[in-house]
């Protein structure tokens, strides 16, 4: 009970900090935790310790604990990584996808182009971001789906900061790409594509203005 209680805390306080509901710097505060998911602060203390192994919190000794405010270095190095891993990803999704596999994905791009058409937020950031990770799934690796989630989640975070104006249409055509070139069976088109989608993410930010992190 205890795990599953500690687990839901880590998961809506990630679902908060990928929607962009919780800002880079935000004090997250054990005891109003405790008293909104109706648990104690030592269940609190242990979610707030997991985000902080996903890099998504900072503990502060004497302080507490704050939504990571990631650094330009920490961006660039974040966005390498996942061009490594998901260039490799997406090959091997290729060649081993069933028919179902790739209708799952095309219900997921369909379900993205419903919510950019809608404008629908938070509901569009989470899919554009789950479309990496939803490969993961359907290969069932749930440890590279873990560590993929674990990178979508810090990428939210530096778009947060860093980006100057929302993509998210942009982002919805690129994966459609991307999936064309899957469906079609090219995995050096689909990887080519994934590389660029990746690269025009980080393009897109702003290193010189980030937005400060709240005080």
């Amino acid at each position: 009970m205890d795990s599953t209680a500690t687990s839901l805390i880590v998961e809506s306080l990630t679902r908060a900090i990928v929607e962009h509901r919780l800002q880079p710097g935000t004090k997250l505060v054990e005891q109003k935790l405790a008293d909104q998911f109706g648990v104690s602060r030592t269940l609190v203390r242990q979610a707030l310790y997991r985000l902080s192994q996903n890099r998504l919190i900072t503990i502060e000794p004497a302080r507490g604990a704050f939504v990571a405010a990631p650094s330009t270095e920490e961006a660039r190095q974040v966005f390498e990584v996942r061009r490594m891993l998901e260039a490799g990803m997406v090959r091997a999704f290729v060649a081993s996808a069933r028919a179902a596999d790739i209708k799952a994905l095309q219900t997921h791009i369909a379900q993205e182009k419903q919510a950019v058409k809608r404008d629908d937020v938070p509901v569009r950031t989470e899919l554009l971001g789950d479309f990496h990770v939803r490969m993961a799934r359907l290969m069932h690796n749930e440890v590279l789906a873990q560590l993929l989630g674990d990178l979508v989640s810090r990428s939210a975070l530096i778009t947060l900061m860093y980006q100057t104006s929302k993509e998210a249409a942009h982002s919805h055509e690129e994966h459609e790409a991307i999936f064309q070139a899957i469906k079609a069976r090219d995995a050096d088109a689909a990887a080519a594509l994934l590389d660029s989608h990746l690269c025009h993410v980080e393009q897109a930010l702003n290193f010189k203005q980030a937005k400060a992190p709240t005080p």
